[in-house]
């Protein structure tokens, strides 16, 4: 498969699985576009190991992930490979200088995944999201040009905050994969138990433990706002709308009255649109430093 096609395949991975980053994606100029593909596809993949057919046992999970991890760090050394998320996986890498530190990062947080399945406090959560979320921000700063060291705190909350959207729009799945991602001290704290998450019961407890959890990403996403001026012209505005559009799954969440058991919050492909046009209104200038060709077939590297 030639190099091209190994992107094309990644875009395919990234369109069926990410509807809302993908929509964001699409905003990107063309020659940035193919790179997020492969940085999602990549993680996509080392995700499914976790979170696929379920009668892997963990062990054989482990073994997975760290043989994917080899085959990973062989690639972006140079050496051949027939996967071909990781041949272009490999190619943004070695294009960008993503250092394998945050590869190994976000390796370490999946294979936690087969080992752990509840966080005492938020704290140990926090060990958990940096290489599963917070690396990701880092690994996009690379893709996009970002130069400032100064912008990597607000890309790692940004990063950490759309982790925390999915943990809270994701509750059923995550525990009928047997996972808990809301800190046990949160749930205490609020009189919220697992037997509770097993009926799920939504109560007065429920209610008062997911505002407190929604408060939180919110401040993180505050707290990236404040990088964005870091990101060069012409590639702020996706992330802008990534930005929003994660942040309305939490609007939705309230709106829902806290009911992720019965359904799944998530932005239609009109309030994409409503968002994007905002996120024009507000940054004009942003969107006529871009290049032409922002919604459509991917450009190709």
């Amino acid at each position: 498969m030639r190099l091209k096609e190994c992107y094309e395949h990644c875009r395919r991975i990234h369109q069926r699985h990410g509807k809302t980053y993908y929509f964001s994606t699409l905003l990107f100029p063309p020659e940035v576009r193919p790179q997020v593909y492969a940085l999602y596809a990549f993680m996509r993949v080392a995700d499914e190991i976790v979170d696929g057919p379920e009668d892997h046992p963990p062990e054989r999970q482990l073994r997975a992930l760290q043989s994917f991890e080899e085959e990973t760090l062989a690639a972006i050394r140079g050496e051949a490979t027939e996967n071909p998320v990781l041949r272009a996986f490999a190619d943004t890498a070695l294009r960008n200088e993503i250092p394998a530190g945050h590869i190994r990062s976000f390796m370490a947080s999946m294979k936690m995944d087969t080992r752990i399945s509840r966080y005492e406090t938020y704290e140990d959560l926090e060990e958990y999201m940096y290489g599963s979320a917070a690396v990701v921000g880092l690994m996009m700063c690379r893709v996009m040009g970002v130069k400032s060291e100064a912008a990597l705190p607000h890309a790692e909350a940004l990063g950490v905050a759309m982790q925390l959207t999915n943990f809270l729009r994701d509750i059923r799945e995550d525990w009928e994969r047997g996972r808990v991602y809301l800190p046990l001290e949160d749930m205490k704290r609020f009189g919220y138990t697992e037997e509770d998450l097993a009926q799920e019961r939504i109560n007065e407890p429920f209610a008062n433990l997911m505002d407190f959890e929604i408060e939180r990403a919110r401040r993180l996403y505050a707290f990236a706002d404040r990088g964005l001026d870091h990101i060069p012209r012409g590639r702020r505005y996706p992330i802008a709308v990534a930005r929003h559009l994660y942040a309305a799954i939490l609007d939705h969440i309230e709106r829902l009255n806290y009911d992720v058991f019965n359904h799944r919050a998530g932005t239609s492909i009109f309030e994409k649109l409503g968002v994007a046009a905002v996120c024009a209104a507000r940054s004009p200038n942003e969107i006529l430093t871009r290049r032409t060709g922002c919604i459509g077939r991917p450009g190709v590297v």
